[in-house]
Order: structure tokens, then C-alpha cells, then sequence
């Protein structure tokens, strides 16, 4: 049973590493079962927060316009993990995250965690919902600010703490809670070409396109898919 461990929850613009930004990080230190330090970034992610993603979240373009630089935000959260084992509520998914900046930065990442989710579906009733939110119910812990990252890092931990708790006499409960090394294949995103970038440029301005990009961290993958978009449109 982990007494020592890092919880993370990242907020993003989207479901895709390869194409969505994370725009906020939460992470808590846990020693002895108990918090020991916090960690809460705004990230901007140069680029426009969908609507249905603050209406989610709550976060605004107007409240990451002067947040972190994502590659110092990603630094100082892994600086804080650092050697532990961290937990998280479908932990893998946030961990694509953090994956995909490694690869595209060619920094060596490993992690291993325990997943709140992956134990839920172990150790609670089948009939049982298993989300974050419905995990806090079942367990009596209070939501604060739903889907803000460290709140649900905070709950999270809460969770595996009840977890643990409850498993601690499971005759399976050292399969259950030993710490998984994480797996995501990402594939380095290299930056837009000088031939894509004046194509696209000459391209918006000809057909007057005025949508956002995020031009300084704009990949050649991203680039084409944009082009692909525009002759959809707006023909060749």
C-alpha cells in the first residue's frame, strides 16, 4: 500500500495529445497518506479554449492568456513528481499528455502509477459508475470546483486513500495496488516547414480566413490537417 505518491489531474482543450494543449495542472504530494505540497499552474496554450471546454471547466481564454509557457509548465510538474509514483483517475490519459511533450522534446519519460479508475472497477460493485464525480459520492467526499485540476487531484487522492482502506484486507490487494509502468506511443511532432507556413499564410489570406492558429507551436501534421480543413471549404 503506497504511503508516499504524487496525484496529477491535467485540464486540456481537447481529447487528442497529438493535436489538443494542456491549458492546466494540479498535482499534490502525498507523504504518509497526508498532503505535503500543492501544485496548481494556468497553462497558455496558445490557442482558443473550445466553449464546451469552459463550460466544463470553467477556465477562460481570458484567465490563461497570462498563464505558464506550456514547456515550463510541463518541467516544473515533472520536477515535482519527481522520482515518485503518481496517481490519478484514468491516469493514462493524462500521462498521454505529458508523453507527447516528452517525445516531441526528446526527454527520456517513465512513470508508473496506480490508477484510482482501474481499482474502482476491482474492488466496488459492477452496478457501481466509476467517474471521478461519482467515486466522491459513493466515498461521501466533497467537490469543490469539479473538473479544475487540482481540486480533482485533491479528490483523487481521497479516493485512493477510501481505496486503500477498503482493499486493505483483499487477499489480492498487493496485484491490486502495485504501481504499473505507464505506456503511450507518441510519435516526435516536428515543426511546420518554411514552405507549409508560407502556403497556409498566402492561402488565409486569399480566401480572407480569419480562425485562430497557434503558429509558434504549430507541427507539419497540424499544418497539413489545417490545409486539408481549408480545401474542404474552400476548395484548391
Amino acid at each position: 500500500m503506497l504511503e508516499n505518491y504524487v496525484v496529477i489531474d491535467l485540464e486540456m482543450t481537447g481529447l487528442s495529445a497529438k493535436t489538443d494543449k494542456i491549458i492546466e495542472i494540479g498535482a499534490v504530494r502525498v507523504r504518509g497518506g497526508k498532503q505535503k505540497a500543492q501544485l496548481e499552474l494556468l497553462v497558455n496554450p496558445k490557442c482558443n479554449i473550445p466553449e464546451k471546454v469552459t463550460e466544463l471547466t470553467g477556465i477562460t481564454n481570458e484567465m490563461v492568456e497570462n498563464g505558464m509557457d506550456m514547456d515550463e509548465a510541463v518541467e516544473k510538474l515533472l520536477v515535482f513528481i519527481g522520482d515518485d509514483v503518481i496517481i490519478g483517475q484514468n491516469v493514462q490519459f493524462d500521462y498521454s499528455f505529458l508523453k507527447q511533450w516528452a517525445v516531441n522534446h526528446k526527454y527520456p519519460l517513465e512513470l508508473q502509477a496506480c490508477d484510482t479508475l482501474k481499482i474502482a472497477r476491482v474492488l466496488l460493485p459492477k452496478e457501481q459508475p466509476k467517474k471521478l464525480e461519482n467515486l466522491c459520492e459513493y466515498f461521501q467526499i466533497e467537490r469543490a470546483r469539479a473538473h479544475r485540476a487540482l481540486d480533482d487531484a485533491i479528490e483523487a487522492m481521497f479516493v485512493f486513500e477510501k481505496l486503500k482502506e477498503l482493499g486493505k484486507d483483499h487477499l489480492e490487494r498487493e496485484k491490486i495496488f502495485a504501481p504499473k509502468v505507464l505506456m503511450y506511443k507518441a510519435k516526435r511532432q516536428t515543426p511546420v516547414t518554411i514552405h507549409q507556413l508560407k502556403r497556409l499564410k498566402e492561402y488565409r489570406e486569399q480566401h480572407q480566413i480569419t480562425d485562430e492558429i497557434n503558429w509558434e507551436n504549430l507541427t507539419r501534421n497540424e499544418a497539413s490537417r489545417i490545409m486539408d480543413r481549408y480545401y474542404a471549404t474552400y476548395g484548391r
